[in-house]
């Protein structure tokens, strides 16, 4: 009986590649088939349906109940399989890499509609990581839903002619050479579309190959595609189409050619998917929803990040979320290395004026970034595993003028090098620059093993040779090319490099630029991805202000992806969530043009923890910030309903304060300018709004956390804790009056002032036991800080404090909303008066392209 179920539910599986699930079951039913055997076939599809829809990577917020029909491969398929066959030859895992691209590739095509329905218009957006196998993954995609009946592949691939080339050539690979006869190609290498005579020859009915066209978001290139589907129109009723936007954050949005045709090549395709992929989708985020545009309205994808990815948060570290230990919070690698200032404008001209005549000059910073990847490259080269590449990308300006002007001095540097090799001198430099990098980045504890320098000065003769100078630019002929054996490169570029492009093998970057978006400096990011044979290797040369900025970024990413999972849990659809975005002093959170529809963001604090953790170091500011603290304190002692000291932990506890002196506090401590999340009017706004509708925050605990071990700090005539030590961020940050200490809070300092012992208790439990035992009332946490704070000998990236008095530092626990929140408004915008900024290009969108 068994056997005969199973036979009868393979029939269904075959109807299903011919109609939807529930034309399958009515075919079923027509066929004679007894009620009871329909049942279970379905119930056995619908228990397959929910192990796709409960997959535990990638997490999904989906529009409605979409019909899941597919439920992953069939064994007759045939292009899933080969790209199978392909990635096991290159060496992947069956687990966890394999398995983990077939999950979130299947959970992906389930979303899509099922090729035979009548008509369908799909708009989705899959979140992944730069440089973490985004590619890999659509293409994945593409060929699970050609192995199902999707006829039509559009790929739109960037704005550039090299990322382009790079993706046609990705997916013929892996496409269309495995299985050559079901697959024709509009586009080629070196052909972006051109209009082909006849299109019956593509979309009738004896055609039953697959469609592959790979372009451009050219204005020219697309609006040739559209015409020639609107004259193919007879034949596409039945033509399901995928479009895949890859870097679908650039260009696709709010611009005023590209949206309007991708839109009006969906228009002609009745049935269409588009599908959207990005590692920073703060612009297709921030369209409006009720727009006629491309926002994911039908899903969101958030794809987990690989394993052994190199990301912003492992070589910039980040700050604590809520809810997270500072101390679990890693400061990141010791990888990045700092370009003073005064040398910025010896690689960047300071003005448009200067750039012609411009004439780069290699700094000290810029040699040492240069000769370590010679020295890279020669270890990676003893090793013998890994990519078999090796390149430098030097990128301190857009403009192809100021790259074009880096060929003479680099040349010259390699070639002066190469005559130095038995220069004593010389020799003696590269060893002490190999002994302090790898002392500062052991190799094992990356799990590689080290290499003396003695066995690489046999190497440098041939790296040094086979080291090419390359201006990779739009105008530049000479580009990067990894199809024809190993390359060594340095590669000096702008927007080409800065996009999707892989740089295979990068090891060293030398970056200046500035920018003005979390978009466009999270895909500068061309250092992020896999690393396998030279994990402890890379370095990043840029200056302490761009650090910090990729510091903040890998915050904003982590909590960004870490709310749209949250979502993903709760009752949500892409329509009704929003993700909330930290603001940046100095950085628009994207193009102020994809902006136009996220004006305000509302900002709320229910259930939220702030602290700071930015500070000036000069004696007037923090003067004036301990005279806030000592004010509060005072007022505290005198109107607490009970006053809890605990001198065995440093702390005490003043219970039931008043709100007035929480804000009168608030509007006199300063908050350090660089941290706009810590607002202190929206702050008093919003605790005047909670008491205002919910009898909210009228009272609260106000604690002190010290250090029984520190010197003491005294706050008012009995009341006196031990000093905290809180080492600076090591930024080699040119600004003394400016220190980052990254952590302030713990979460055992969260539950100070609950009931109970709470030291084993993780960040949910302690809200949850909050809102329990204290559901009205707001924790505000100061801490005094030892002006010195040595750093102790683990911390590597951390140096004393140095501040000219001792630092008061705040913490503030808000609780959970027990009806609707209050909100607070503010606008995601920035301040860019004082940052010198070149943006993207995007005149290559308009122009003519063959």
């Amino acid at each position: 009986m068994t056997d005969e179920f199973d036979g009868m539910y393979d029939t269904f599986k075959a109807l299903l590649d011919s109609f939807p699930p529930s034309e399958a079951v009515k075919r079923l039913e027509q066929f004679g088939i007894s009620p009871d055997v329909v049942a279970g076939i379905r119930e056995r599809h619908e228990q397959q349906t929910i192990r796709i829809k409960e997959l535990e990577e990638p997490h999904a917020v989906v529009l409605g109940n979409r019909d899941t029909w597919y439920t992953g491969p069939h064994a007759k398929d045939k292009c899933w399989p080969a790209i199978v066959d392909l990635l096991r030859k290159d060496g992947w895992p069956q687990e966890p890499a394999v398995s983990s691209l077939d999950d979130s590739s299947t959970r992906v095509v389930s979303l899509l509609n099922h090729p035979k329905e009548k008509a369908f218009s799909t708009r989705g957006l899959v979140v992944g990581y730069v440089q973490s196998g985004k590619t890999t993954n659509f293409t994945s995609v593409m060929a699970k839903a050609a192995d199902r009946g999707y006829k039509l592949f559009i790929v739109l691939a960037g704005i550039h002619n090299g990322l382009r080339r790079q993706t046609q050539a990705r997916l013929v690979q892996q496409l269309v050479e495995p299985n050559p006869t079901m697959w024709s190609q509009l586009t080629g290498l070196d052909k972006d579309f051109t209009p082909q005579e006849n299109p019956a020859s593509y979309f009738g009915k004896s055609n039953k190959t697959h469609v592959l066209c790979v372009v451009k978001k050219n204005a020219t290139v697309l609006r040739k595609l559209a015409q020639w589907l609107e004259k193919a129109a007879n034949y596409l009723e039945d033509c399901p189409a995928l479009i895949i936007d890859d870097e679908a954050d650039q260009a696709t949005v709010a611009t005023k050619s590209i949206n309007p045709l991708i839109l009006s090549i969906m228009s002609s395709l009745p049935k269409s998917a588009y599908v959207g992929y990005t590692a920073s989708p703060f612009a297709n985020l921030l369209i409006d929803p009720s727009a006629a545009d491309l926002y994911p309205k039908d899903f969101v994808v958030n794809l987990p990040k690989p394993a052994g990815h190199f990301g912003t948060e492992v070589l910039f570290g980040r700050y604590a979320l809520d809810g997270e230990d500072p101390e679990q919070v890693d400061d990141g690698y010791d990888m990045i290395r700092s370009i003073p200032e005064d040398d910025v404008p010896c690689v960047r001209p300071e003005t448009r004026a200067d750039v012609e005549g411009f004439e780069p000059v290699i700094t000290d910073t810029l040699r040492a970034a240069v000769e370590y990847f010679w020295l890279v490259t020669a270890a990676r080269r003893i090793r013998g595993i890994g990519n078999p590449h090796s390149t430098m990308l030097i990128h301190t300006s857009v403009n192809t003028a100021v790259h074009n002007s880096f060929a003479r001095p680099l040349t010259h540097l390699r070639d002066k090098a190469a005559r130095s090799l038995t220069d004593p001198g010389f020799i003696s430099r590269l060893r002490s620059l190999w002994d302090q990098e790898t002392e500062r980045v052991p190799a094992e504890d990356f799990g590689e093993k080290g290499v003396p320098f003695d066995q690489l000065v046999p190497e440098l003769p041939g790296v040094l040779e086979s080291c090419r100078i390359i201006m990779d630019n739009s105008s530049s002929e000479d580009r990067l090319d990894y199809e024809n054996g190993p390359v060594v490169a340095i590669a000096v570029g702008g927007n080409t490099l800065s996009r999707g492009l892989t740089l295979e093998g990068l090891s060293v970057s030398y970056f200046v630029r500035s920018v003005s978006a979390y978009d466009t400096l999270l895909q500068m990011g061309r250092w992020f991805g896999f690393r396998n044979g030279y994990a402890d290797l890379p370095r990043i040369w840029m200056t302490a202000e761009l650090a910090g900025w990729f510091r903040h970024l890998a915050t904003v990413e982590t909590e960004m992806r870490r709310d749209i999972d949250i979502y993903m849990t709760e009752d949500e659809n892409p329509l009704t969530f929003a993700v909330r975005l930290r603001t940046h002093p100095a950085l628009r959170v994207t193009a102020a043009a994809k902006m136009r529809d996220a004006v305000t963001a509302a900002a709320s604090y229910g259930g939220k923890r702030v602290q700071t953790h930015y500070f000036h170091t000069n004696a007037e500011w923090l003067r004036g910030n301990i005279g806030a603290a000592r004010t509060l304190i005072a007022a505290s002692v005198a109107n607490a309903v009970r006053v809890e000291p605990r001198p065995d932990e440093g702390r005490y506890v003043f219970r039931d304060v008043p709100h007035e002196f929480v804000t009168a506090f608030l509007s006199e401590y300063r908050f350090h300018e660089r941290s706009p999340e810590n607002d202190a009017d929206l702050i008093i706004e919003y605790i005047r709004r909670r008491i205002a509708t919910a009898g909210s925050l009228g009272r609260w605990n106000v604690a002190i956390v010290g250090n029984p071990k520190g010197g003491e700090f005294t706050f008012t005539p009995g009341v006196a804790v031990g000093r905290n030590n809180r080492a600076r961020l090591d930024l080699n940050n040119p600004d003394p009056d400016f220190v980052d200490i990254k952590t302030l809070m713990s979460r055992r300092d969260a539950a100070v002032d609950l009931a109970g012992d709470t030291t084993k208790l993780a960040e949910k439990a302690i809200m949850d036991r909050r809102g329990a035992q204290l559901p009205d009332t707001g924790l505000l946490v100061l801490y005094p800080i030892d002006k010195l704070s040595e750093p102790g000998p683990e911390k590597k990236l951390r140096a004393p404090l140095n501040a000219e008095e001792h630092v008061i530092g705040v913490g503030l626990v808000f609780p959970e909303p027990q009806g609707a929140d209050s909100t607070v408004d503010k606008y995601i915008s920035a301040d860019l008066s004082n940052v010198r900024i070149e943006e993207e290009d995007y005149s290559l969108l308009e122009g003519e392209d063959a």
